[in-house]
């Protein structure tokens, strides 16, 4: 039996892939390249380069692998664009998901696993916030998820298809081993952006609103290793394999650090200064979003390895070093002539 891994080129997709191989599982992955890069598939998987929400591509897939369980990576996830672009928000997000998910059910496809977000909270009332908050998101990348959680719930309960929802808090670091992490031109996340800025790959960083209602007036994140968030994954689908009922699940640390806390991390791994710039707010961004994640912990078995900051930003200072020679390397291949 096989796992299909939708935007399994992506950061956390790729990363997912990785642990998927290194188990032993049999993997597929389904990627159209937009954000994602084909030299983070490791060697011996399989890379389809095609749309999520493509049903008669997903439907040949199932068939010719034989896919048991679906893990759904393949989204739009940069919070500002969604507001300027909502509408290729709601496609790309919810109406993939919609045609994946009947997809699945029409094809016998038992297990799926879907990436969703903290942005589905909106601004909490209280922190941490546990599953039972309720859902009010300020962003068109909130609902667009939340959208698809619920058709992913209905469906559920109308057809034999298990799930577990996933709902992300602020992902970061990459592989320990230096196999692969966050490799977009232009990201925009926070740790990401830091670490670009400490090898002198940005000129500056900007700091969007210092008047945040927190105690230093920056954001306050809950930020979660990227090998972490995998291992819960691999825990939801042993979980369903093991034919326990659907769950949605928070996947976070429970502690928050603020714009400025990471900067300063950011500023000790990398043993050096660099410029940052105080912008204006950003539209869609929550003052502060901490998860409570014992639910996850006490269904799935789930234990986080690596709850440091500072371990979340060496190993993302470590990828940095290491894209270039990735890069190099693909290209090289690309460019190599057949034999």
């Amino acid at each position: 039996m096989t796992v299909l891994v939708t935007g399994g080129a992506g950061y956390i997709g790729s990363q997912m892939v990785l642990e998927l191989a290194d188990a032993g599982e049999r993997v597929v992955v389904l990627d159209n390249l937009s954000t994602g890069f084909s030299w983070a598939v490791p060697d011996g998987v399989p890379l389809v380069i095609g749309n999520a929400g493509d049903p008669e591509l997903v439907a040949h897939l199932v068939g010719e692998y034989g896919i048991e369980a679906i893990m759904h990576f393949a989204a739009s996830i940069v919070v500002p664009d969604s507001v300027r672009e909502p509408l290729a928000y709601y496609r790309n997000n919810t109406v993939n998901s919609r045609a994946l998910i009947e997809c699945a059910v029409q094809n016998g496809v038992k297990n799926f696993v879907f990436s969703s977000t903290a942005a589905v909270y909106g601004n909490p009332a209280e922190i941490p916030v546990t599953e039972s908050a309720p859902t009010l998101p300020i962003s068109p990348y909130g609902w667009s998820k939340l959208m698809s959680e619920i058709m992913l719930r209905d469906a559920g309960h109308a057809h034999d298809l298990r799930y577990v929802i996933l709902r992300y808090f602020n992902v970061a670091g990459a592989d320990p081993r230096r196999r692969g992490g966050q490799s977009s031109k232009g990201a925009t996340h926070l740790i990401k952006v830091a670490v670009e800025t400490a090898l002198g790959l940005r000129p500056k960083i900007e700091v969007f609103g210092t008047d945040y209602p927190t105690p230093d007036g920056t954001c306050i994140r809950d930020y979660i290793h990227v090998a972490d968030l995998v291992r819960a994954h691999s825990d939801a689908l042993h979980y369903l394999r093991s034919g326990r009922p659907s769950l949605t699940l928070n996947c976070g640390y429970g502690r928050g650090f603020s714009v400025f806390d990471v900067i300063a991390a950011v500023k000790r791994a990398a043993g050096v200064d660099f410029k940052v710039e105080i912008a204006g707010r950003r539209a869609g961004d929550p003052a502060q979003i901490v998860a409570d994640s014992g639910a996850a912990r006490t269904a799935l078995g789930w234990r986080p390895r690596y709850d440091d900051l500072a371990t979340i930003v060496t190993h993302a200072l470590a990828w940095e070093r290491e894209l270039p020679r990735r890069q190099v390397a693909s290209s090289e291949a690309i460019a190599a002539p057949s034999a």
